[in-house]
């Protein structure tokens, strides 16, 4: 005979069969709905401890990736060269390096004009010329070659013939613009330029253009910064090479003078006031 366990020491009769008191049945019937229970909740634990990489503690944040860290130190290093040049910087751009269709970086941006019939305004098998998209005056244009050159230090010696072809198609360029009577026209590099491909400036002394906005467009174009075509065509005659002077990048912090009378100008908007006096529409 066996006496109950559950039923302790209370229990008035001794039970021969267990399965037939009904306290045995129900609490056995418990004690066998835990074990699966049990087993079930160690294999969910085991199962996010896999998930998360750790056993029990704080999850690790995770870190950006090398490249995004590397092209977020790019951008703000290339911001100020962007500006000079006067292409627009929005208030996120920093979280962004492309701005082509293609998926480049934006200092690539003129290898995609130059090939958009849009843009172009002449070509011919060595050079394209094209609408600058933020012109700085009422006439601006970029000569770009079709051979891959991507600054004025890559120019050397061979490319003379080139760069006077260059110089070829500016001048006809100006000669058939209607106002060439009437507006001076210089023609240059930028000594430092944010965007990659050697460009040649065609560009009207009027400066009549809502994209120039800042002291860094305006000198860029009316210093030393801006070097004269003839100037690169004769240095690479003689020494075989481009030379710019070191500190040549500090003349953009130069304060505002007319570049017709030296006249010095507080901001941009008197600085254009005064520009009217020379250029009347």
């Amino acid at each position: 005979m066996i006496k109950c366990l559950f039923v302790g020491s209370s229990a008035r009769r001794v039970i021969t069969n267990p399965s037939s008191c009904l306290i045995c049945r129900q609490l056995s019937w418990a004690e066998g709905q835990k074990q699966p229970l049990r087993t079930k909740s160690a294999h969910d634990s085991k199962f996010r401890e896999n998930l998360t990489g750790s056993h029990g503690g704080a999850k690790k944040p995770r870190e950006p990736p090398s490249e995004d860290r590397e092209s977020q130190g790019e951008v703000q290093s290339l911001k100020a060269a962007r500006q000079a040049e006067g292409i627009p910087v929005s208030p996120g751009h920093e979280q962004t390096t492309k701005i082509t269709e293609s998926g480049g970086h934006w200092s690539q941006g003129l290898k995609t004009s130059m090939q958009d019939p849009d843009m172009q305004v002449y070509k011919d098998d060595k050079v394209v010329v094209i609408k600058d998209k933020y012109p700085k005056a009422r006439h601006h244009w970029l000569v770009l070659p079709w051979q891959s050159i991507p600054s004025l230090k890559a120019l050397c010696e061979e490319h003379c013939d080139l760069v006077k072809h260059m110089q070829k198609v500016a001048d006809q360029m100006v000669q058939q613009c209607p106002d060439s009577a009437t507006l001076h026209f210089r023609t240059g590099y930028h000594a430092v330029p944010s965007m990659s491909h050697v460009h040649l400036h065609v560009i009207s002394q009027d400066f009549d253009s809502p994209c120039l906005k800042n002291k860094k467009h305006w000198n860029s174009f009316t210093t030393e910064y801006f070097i004269e075509s003839r100037d690169v065509i004769h240095m690479l005659e003689t020494d075989g090479k481009v030379t710019v002077k070191e500190g040549t990048g500090e003349l953009l912090k130069l304060p505002l003078r007319c570049h017709v009378c030296r006249k010095e100008l507080p901001t941009i908007p008197a600085l254009k006031e005064h520009l009217k006096s020379h250029f009347p529409r």
